[in-house]
């Protein structure tokens, strides 16, 4: 792999300095950055799901913005407004949160459905449209959302299409008992946000390169339909009400090639898809009323799907 490869590696190692125990979760993050994809994680309050954010848009040198959902905020202020100048006679756009390279869309199912809504068109197309001008995006722009467990205080559940925007969604956790003990250590030395290094100039070109480089990561046939086989049992499996969607074929296969390449190789075996399944599919299908009967839960059924599919073997890999 060419140099592109390590300074990935070097920006999980930044983020290594921040979050402790996490290390499939920061490599996940990592590699559907580099995917072109919006990740998605979820967890109770106070697990650092924030602070993981805060810490890739440090070491990368993203243009970052924040903003902390609440259901008074507007879907303006993500896309941005016009203005009317009356020395001018004309209307000027006002830049919405939305133009930078990676938003952080912190507690995103406290706010409401409209403005969840609003996201759509820049989480698939890079681009908002407002009052009829459409403006693109930085390159890259990624979103990151936090939102806590169903259920909780002043939530609203993310409808199924901007769910299926997310190309993973990631569970940070609890740290054990060590893990907690080496965070207190971090913590009393000050904020270990500030021991991150800013690796990249901060115009995001180091990561439309490694998109790029990514994007060219070889798939054997067999292991896109290997691929599509997994997605047609979710949708045929008596325990989920809705399976995966083409969509979610298409985030599934990106995110494969992203695992491959932060694993230095340059083509995808289908231990690289077993590998990336769980966090692409569990957000994306629903458990029927069946299986919530019986208390079976989404990741034994991934589990299963994974092990009724028999993964192709291909020569030379």
């Amino acid at each position: 792999m060419g140099e592109l490869y390590f300074e990935a590696k070097r920006v999980i190692d930044e983020v290594k300095k921040v979050i402790v125990g996490k290390d499939e979760a920061i490599k996940l993050i990592m590699c559907t950055i580099v995917a072109k994809g919006h990740v998605l994680i979820e967890d109770t309050p106070g697990v650092g799901k924030t602070t993981m954010a805060k810490a890739f848009s440090k070491a990368m040198g993203l243009e970052e913005n924040r903003v902390q959902f609440t259901p008074d905020v507007m879907p303006s202020d993500l896309t941005g407004f016009s203005v009317y100048k009356k020395d001018t006679n004309e209307f000027v756009y006002k830049k919405g949160v939305l133009m930078c390279n990676l938003f952080l869309a912190d507690e995103i199912n406290r706010t409401s459905p409209k403005t969840q809504s609003a996201l759509l068109e820049a989480m698939e197309e890079r681009k908002v449209t407002v009052d009829g001008v459409t403006r693109e995006l930085s390159r890259p722009f990624v979103v990151i959302a936090t939102e806590n467990p169903e259920g909780s205080v002043g939530t609203q559940l993310l409808p199924e299409s901007q769910l299926d925007r997310f190309m993973v969604c990631v569970n940070m956790g609890y740290p054990t008992i060590e893990e907690e003990v080496e965070i207190l250590k971090r913590r009393q030395e000050g904020d270990p946000i500030e021991k991150v290094e800013q690796l990249f100039d901060g115009k995001g070109d180091v990561i439309t390169k490694m998109q790029e480089e990514v994007s060219n990561v070889f798939m054997n046939a067999k292991v896109l339909k290997y691929i599509a086989e997994l997605a047609s049992e979710t949708r045929n499996n008596s325990s989920l009400a809705s399976g995966l969607s083409p969509r979610g074929s298409v985030a599934l296969a990106a995110l494969s090639r992203a695992w491959a390449w932060i694993e230095g190789k340059n083509y995808v075996t289908p231990d690289d898809v077993k590998a990336v399944f769980y966090s692409v599919a569990s957000h994306r299908v629903t458990l029927s009323t069946k299986a919530k009967v019986a208390q079976i839960n989404k990741s034994d059924v991934i589990d299963a799907i994974l092990d009724d599919i028999e993964a192709p073997t291909i020569k030379g890999i």
